[in-house]
């Protein structure tokens, strides 16, 4: 990894740098078309052939060649033609798109511990040389491919009148080929902090420090309501007497009782309790 130059990066979280998961995606997709690409017999179709039906066809691979029809789905293969398989871009071909396969399968080896998401940091190195070694297996792809179609007609000698066609293996080996040096290409951008540190999701501490201060809302400041009493020495400016508040109800009051007469003077006759 780069020296830092005195500033400290952090990442503000555990997911993976999308351009790690952007090449660990593409570069297997781009495997599978080229691994189509390799094995199926299909670079190139010969048709209108002298002294054949016209139903029938050619499917020209590198390894095979297989003989077809339009009405029906049964194929002859491991057709001979020694002149197409002794040409020179064949046997290119056959090594070129084998060794692809095999150092983007490397790539993918050596880059996975270094995408490992588990970890606060990737080890960008590592990453960064496994995406190396799955562009340059993309190169190895498009190099054949590329040729191949470029001599298309010259591959061998075909008779006047046969229509040469362009098979889906060259379609699925330029795609595939693409990919791969995509992946690669994106992933070793990793080795390098760019962007301000967002191709690796990092951030400089003192912007992640600044952004919370800025973000953090100032303390409220709330004002207490003061309450002022009025002394009790303080008369009213509303005039009123008891009599007043007494007479100013909207309900009945109840009645008190009369007062109880109490006659202390007694001439009546003692009863016999009473002594």
């Amino acid at each position: 990894m780069p020296g830092r130059s005195g500033q400290e990066w952090i990442r503000l979280s555990m997911r993976t740098p999308g351009i790690l998961i952007f090449g660990m995606v593409l570069s297997p997709c781009g495997w599978i078309l080229d691994l189509t690409a390799t094995v199926a017999p299909n670079w190139r179709t010969l048709q209108n052939l002298p002294n054949t039906a016209s139903d029938q066809f050619i499917q020209q691979g590198i390894w095979t060649i297989c003989q077809a029809s339009t009405i029906s789905t049964v194929q002859q293969c491991n057709l001979q033609d020694s002149a197409y398989f002794s040409n020179q871009v064949i046997v290119v071909a056959q090594g070129l798109m084998v060794a692809s396969l095999i150092v983007t399968l490397i790539g993918l080896a050596v880059a996975i511990p270094g995408v490992r998401c588990w970890k606060d940091h990737p080890n960008w190195l590592v990453a960064g040389l496994g995406g190396v070694l799955i562009f340059l297996s993309g190169v190895m792809t498009i190099i054949p491919i590329a040729w191949y179609t470029h001599i298309l007609k010259n591959v061998t000698t075909v008779t006047t009148g046969v229509t040469v066609n362009v098979g889906y293996c060259i379609i699925l080996g330029y795609i595939g080929g693409i990919f791969e040096v995509l992946a690669g290409l994106v992933m070793f951008i990793g080795i390098c902090r760019c962007c301000g540190g967002k191709n690796r999701g990092e951030t400089r501490v003192e912007e992640v420090t600044s952004r919370y201060n800025r973000q953090r809302p100032p303390p409220r400041r709330v004002d207490v309501p003061r309450m002022n009493r009025v002394p009790s020495s303080v008369s009213s400016s509303v005039p009123y007497s008891k009599d007043s508040l007494d007479d100013d109800v909207s309900f009945p009051r109840a009645k008190s009782p009369a007062p109880r007469s109490v006659n202390t003077s007694y001439s009546g006759r003692p009863y016999d309790a009473d002594l």
